[in-house]
């Protein structure tokens, strides 16, 4: 944990910092009139360029369920334990103005050999730099380091979590700035280049609980507010198999029947209503009930189907891919539960798809990305 000096503890740092559970009425829209462009004239920037409050930021940003079944490319939630990690500091040998990406290292080798040290080609080093240009930053250089806690290709809002992780870092060192749209425009910025530009990972990571994507054009964000008092959980089941975002979105139908619209839409209305009335039950149930997107690339994904019924079967409230996959979602409402249900679903997907896989019982993160320590030194 870093150190923060008392002469640089701005009120905007602290209140930064002091990241509580938010306190959001039923439901709250951010409007995000603008998207941040790849390149940014001088005269563009700010006039007045913030200064550093901190030398270094280390910074968190959650995993993402996104999709939840029916709610494709507009739903989607953060969940607790899963997610990445950013460390961002000044540094006087990158030339002012820009960021380089010096080191990347994680849980999962494999999947930190496969990404580029190229801030241009970064999901972090993305972000970051959108971050900078919207702030107006062009008199220091910045060195980030990215720590991968999720694997890549798991439906798990991998990339997401890179870069709001890493957008966060940006606005926190220079004294948060940046209002939370703006964060989720950064955030974008990487993500059209990753997977697209669809909102239902970044927007989460970024803010927590459950938010709803209004509309692309303005970007139009609704917090959804789960119940506190209301236990939630989210058996998570990941294969040892990789779905990339494009893959699977190219197995998506052109066309669809008028009948199958009209099916999944009253089904995202009624998961809508399941996360404001706290009920898990109905929750789990809509989420289940996918008839466009979760048939074409669940055969993709070997074993499935054959989860998603031992899900069903053990007791879970629902199940479905979570994002594009491969990772199977299950709703409960009781943790010991959710660890026989996540047994089950591992068994599933060795014998009907012939992967290991592993599984974790998650909460719904309420509190989004977020500064977890800082140095002024």
């Amino acid at each position: 944990m870093g150190t923060m000096a008392a002469n640089t503890f701005t009120s905007t740092s602290r209140a930064y910092l002091c990241h509580q559970y938010p306190s959001f009425p039923r439901t709250s829209t951010i409007r995000c009139s603008s998207h941040p462009t790849t390149t940014l004239a001088p005269e563009k920037f700010p006039a007045a360029e913030p200064s550093p409050v901190f030398h270094s930021v280390k910074s968190f940003a959650p995993a993402t369920v996104a999709n939840l079944g029916p709610g494709f490319d507009f739903l989607g939630c953060a969940v607790d334990t899963l997610g990445d990690t950013v460390t961002l500091s000044i540094d006087p040998s990158i030339p002012p103005g820009t960021i380089t990406v010096s080191s990347i290292t994680g849980d999962h080798p494999s999947a930190v050999s496969k990404l580029s040290r190229n801030p241009n080609f970064n999901c972090a080093g993305i972000a970051a730099a959108a971050a900078m240009r919207m702030l107006g930053v062009r008199s220091v250089g910045l060195s980030l380091h990215l720590h991968k806690g999720l694997p890549l290709g798991s439906g798990l809002g991998s990339s997401a979590a890179s870069a709001a992780a890493a957008a966060v870092a940006v606005n926190a060192l220079f004294g948060g700035g940046l209002s939370q749209s703006d964060l989720v425009l950064a955030g974008l910025e990487s993500e059209k280049k990753v997977s697209g530009y669809h909102a239902d990972n970044i927007a989460p990571s970024l803010m927590g609980g459950f938010v709803l994507i209004r509309s692309y054009r303005p970007l139009q964000l609704m917090h959804l507010e789960f119940p506190v008092d209301r236990e939630l959980l989210f058996v998570l089941v990941s294969p040892e198999f990789e779905a990339p975002t494009k893959k699977m979105r190219a197995a998506l139908p052109d066309l669809v029947k008028r009948e199958d619209h009209v099916a999944n839409s009253s089904q995202a209305a009624a998961l809508v209503a399941a996360i404001l009335q706290g009920n898990v039950r109905t929750l789990g149930s809509a989420l289940s009930c996918d008839g466009i997107v979760e048939p074409k690339r669940a055969p993709l994904i070997p074993g499935m189907v054959d989860v998603k019924k031992a899900a069903v079967k053990g007791g879970a409230f629902g199940c479905t891919i979570s994002g594009s996959g491969p990772t199977a979602v299950a709703v409960v409402d009781d943790e010991d539960k959710g660890k026989e249900i996540g047994e089950r679903m591992v068994e599933a997907f060795l014998i009907g798809g012939r992967l290991n896989a592993s599984a974790v019982v998650a909460r719904l993160d309420r509190v989004g990305a977020r500064v977890i320590s800082c140095n002024a030194d």
